[in-house]
């Protein structure tokens, strides 16, 4: 627990004036992060899909370009580029006829690095849009996520009775989710009121705000199955006390991909 705590504080010490300051040191800070999640995606497969060296290298650079695309503008404006999309379907499948050797790098290994890429690149890109656009919703997506998963997990070791998904997370209770939702509503909607849109209907917000936080807490439990799938317990050993980095931030990934299905409605 001291562990958990310590580095909580030093997350935490690095990460807000970053948020802060926004700009190219934010952009980095979020270029880093989905570089470190791709690689824990990467090493957390290894035991199924052995990638050859120059596809993760090409990852990589593919992950860097879609993180940073668009991120000049500050309108609230979420687009699809199919052009990119495309890039990434030639530079990750075209390979396997030059490879002709399904042990090297087969149809599995290019399919699961298409999803890895895009799916970490939209969203840390999107993390980066929205930052430009209002300090102030981030933060909003930041507290549901952080108020979601801990007081989801104090309510959970308190009074949790009824187990949520045994099978793909043993710790996490129905218990755990209500309280953590509640307590994300609450801090989290109270929070776009006051700084955000004082105007905004309640009702609307409560609504978007519960589903945001229900999500988070499903795409944890996205990310347990993945670890469930290939036996591991954490990502990666990179954070003490939490695990890797995909084990903090699986939740504000589905929380920011969620937000832009719900943006307008706010």
């Amino acid at each position: 627990m001291k562990k958990r705590i310590l580095s909580a504080i030093v997350m935490t010490v690095v990460f807000i004036p970053i948020l802060l300051i926004g700009g190219k040191p934010f952009i980095a800070l979020m270029c880093l992060i989905a570089g470190l999640g791709l690689y824990e995606l990467l090493e957390t497969a290894k035991t199924k899909n052995n990638f050859p060296i120059f596809m993760k290298i090409i990852s990589y650079l593919i992950l860097l370009f879609i993180c940073t695309r668009n991120i000049n503008s500050f309108d609230f404006n979420f687009t699809l580029d199919y052009k990119n999309v495309s890039l990434v379907i030639f530079l990750l499948l075209l390979p396997l006829v030059f490879y002709d050797d399904n042990k090297k790098y087969n149809i599995t290994d290019g399919l699961f690095l298409i999803g890895a890429v895009l799916f970490l690149g939209f969203s840390f890109n999107l993390l980066i849009i929205t930052r430009n656009y209002d300090l102030y919703k981030i933060i909003y997506l930041l507290l549901i996520s952080i108020i979601t998963d801990t007081f989801a997990l104090i309510t959970g070791k308190l009074v949790g009775r009824h187990k949520l998904c045994p099978n793909i997370s043993p710790n996490k209770t129905i218990e755990g989710l209500i309280g953590g939702t509640a307590m994300g509503v609450i801090v989290g909607a109270s929070f776009y009121h006051v700084f955000i849109n004082s105007s905004a209907s309640l009702s609307i917000l409560v609504i978007v705000t519960i589903l945001l936080s229900i999500v988070g807490q499903l795409g944890d439990l996205v990310f347990s199955m993945i670890k469930r799938y290939y036996n591991k317990k954490d990502f990666s050993d990179l954070i003490p006390g939490h695990g890797g980095i995909l084990d903090r931030f699986d939740s504000l990934i589905f929380i920011a991909l969620a937000f832009i299905l719900v943006a307008g409605i706010l």
